[in-house]
């Protein structure tokens, strides 16, 4: 937290323009921006964090960085931050040091308040100094320092407010997409974490703002949860007993076989019109066939529909 920038966002003037965001939303932007800012005057607060701050959509936090980047008062410098390295870095233009008298500040040149006595006033050496003063200090050992950058201080989920990563949002995406049993299991899997540093990287080089990844990682998760319960399926079969097979039969789906068909299922469209879910997309009617088709019993009721799709072999179902 920077109160050098949090003094100069509060000075500022704000542009009113045709068909822009009114001037108090794109203070409380610049103000929430310097109230992240470090000691070179750079902030990087991801859109959710902003959209949290100012309980504005995002649609028009988007536009207001834009209007601010036009107005001179920020800049994006290029820089990206972040487990993804997607969450820009942005630069408070004209932020002046806490030994420095700020003298100049933005002025909106269509504002009917110029002539005001107090308006663009500055404040003398005396007045600034006693301010100061007033500021209560933090001695540097407290662990209250800089709570803002160390994620030591936070809990989990503010932990991952820095990234893209919010576990109640991915939770509702995934119970949209599937049922309440899968969403415990898929919530209390060990695998969890390893599935989230893959799918990352699969991520890494994609700009894909916060709601798609989201969006995506619950499919993900779902596919996976069918792929692991499909292993611990097979370990126990083969602990008991060894089934033989005839010759061009299976016992069940492979992974590969699973995620191809459940996609192929998902648009055929009489399976569709039976299995669907109103209001539900492809990707997540092809997430929840995929976890169906492990189960051998499952994969065997809908042999015919599979056999539709381009599956040449022959299912025994449970043993």
């Amino acid at each position: 937290m920077s109160l050098d920038a949090t003094i100069w966002a509060w000075k500022t003037r704000q542009k009113q323009k045709a068909g822009g965001a009114l001037k108090p939303l794109k203070k409380l932007v610049l103000l929430s921006l310097a109230d992240r800012a470090g000691e070179t005057h750079e902030c990087y607060p991801s859109i959710a964090r902003l959209v949290d701050d100012t309980e504005m959509d995002r649609k028009t936090v988007l536009k207001i960085i834009d209007e601010l980047i036009e107005d001179g008062f920020i800049i994006d410098t290029g820089k990206r931050e972040g487990k993804t390295k997607q969450v820009k870095v942005y630069l408070l233009i004209g932020v002046k040091g806490r030994e420095t008298v700020p003298t100049t500040v933005h002025f909106d040149t269509g504002n009917d308040d110029l002539n005001s006595t107090n308006n663009g006033t500055v404040p003398t050496t005396e007045q600034f100094q006693q301010f100061h003063e007033r500021v209560p200090t933090i001695p540097l050992n407290s662990p209250n320092v800089g709570t803002r950058n160390l994620p030591k201080n936070l809990s989990e989920e503010s932990k991952n407010k820095k990234t893209w990563l919010s576990l109640k949002k991915l939770g509702e995406e995934i119970r949209l997409a599937t049922d309440q049993e899968t969403y415990e299991q898929i919530k209390n899997a060990t695998w969890f974490d390893r599935e989230l540093r893959a799918f990352e990287l699969y991520n890494a080089e994609k700009n894909l703002c916060d709601e798609l990844m989201h969006y995506h990682f619950a499919d993900w998760l779902i596919n996976a949860c069918g792929k692991y319960q499909a292993r611990e399926q097979a370990k126990i079969q083969n602990s008991t007993t060894r089934i033989l097979v005839p010759q061009g039969e299976s016992n069940q789906l492979s992974d590969k076989q699973i995620h191809t068909f459940a996609q192929k299922l998902s648009q055929h469209p009489e399976f569709a019109s039976r299995f669907a879910a109103a209001g539900e997309s492809y990707d997540q009617l092809a997430a929840r066939i995929a976890v169906k088709l492990s189960d051998p019993v499952q994969a065997k009721q809908w042999e015919s529909f599979l056999k539709q799709v381009g599956f040449k072999g022959s299912l025994q179902g449970a043993a």
